[in-house]
């Protein structure tokens, strides 16, 4: 066995077998609706084009609880979050591996709860509220599709499984 150190400072005994296995990248994201049913979209520092609320998770870490972690530090908010939405394979390309993004559900934010926000300048300049039918404007088709897909499920009461953004139904 190999000691591997994580992020919190603490050893991990990784057996032969489990270095061998393949790692993927995971990140977690938040869908958050206002009253009228449009969803948030923020816009980051650090690239183009907007995103939903959220980032990559943690050694260490649940997909919740980064998801959790992420909203509090992009936008100030401490709050519980719903189910899972979605889960999205999303195959390697140019300059990426590939990874698994889940999708939780924050509902519906109130008038307080926007008013509360708090950007956190050094990865977000802005956000907005956006009618799902119109997020191809403002996201890459395959977040897009995935912020669609798992919109479609929260109003459905399911959970999604997505490749490339696409429900994977077989």
């Amino acid at each position: 066995m190999t000691a591997v150190a994580n992020d919190s400072g603490a050893l991990a005994q990784l057996s032969e077998y489990d270095r061998a296995l393949p790692r993927k990248r995971l990140a977690a994201g938040v869908l958050f609706f206002d009253a009228g049913g449009r969803v948030l979209l923020v816009d980051p520092v650090y690239k183009e084009p907007w995103e939903i609320p959220g980032g990559g998770v943690e050694w260490d870490e649940s997909p919740k609880a980064g998801a959790t972690r992420e909203v509090k530090e992009e936008l100030g908010l401490s709050l519980t979050l719903g189910r899972l939405l979605g889960m999205d394979w999303v195959g390697p390309r140019p300059g990426r591996s590939e990874g698994i993004n889940a999708v939780f559900d924050g509902g519906a934010l109130s008038a307080e709860q926007v008013a509360g926000i708090r950007l956190q300048a050094e990865e977000l300049r802005g956000l907005e509220f956006v009618p799902v039918e119109r997020v191809r404007e403002r996201l890459i088709p395959l977040l897009a599709r995935r912020v669609e897909a798992c919109a479609r499920a929260r109003e459905e009461g399911t959970t999604v499984y997505l490749e490339n953004g696409v429900p994977a139904l077989d």
